[in-house]
């Protein structure tokens, strides 16, 4: 498929619906989960974006994996330094 075709609204029509509900599905579980932990991390911005942005759910796993790690790593970092403050 040409990239042509892709831009024509009536080639989208040919795509197998079987695939098509796999890969619907497959992006439905991966933005929940995102979202859902975007929302208990109180991550307003990541929320807004995984919630617009549409990536077969690339974007979702990276933040699930790695982006949200991040965070809760530098969390971790910032509370263990508090503590050693206090002491």
């Amino acid at each position: 498929m040409e990239f042509s075709e892709l831009l024509n609204a009536t080639s989208l029509l040919d795509i197998n619906p079987a695939l098509l509900f796999v890969l619907i599905v497959w992006t439905v579980i991966w933005k929940g989960l995102a979202l859902w932990k975007a929302s208990h991390r109180e991550s307003p911005v990541w929320f807004v974006v995984l919630l617009v942005v549409n990536t077969l759910g690339i974007l979702e796993i990276l933040y699930l994996f790695i982006f949200s790690e991040m965070k809760a790593k530098r969390k971790t970092e910032k509370a263990e330094s508090k503590k050693r403050k206090k002491r």
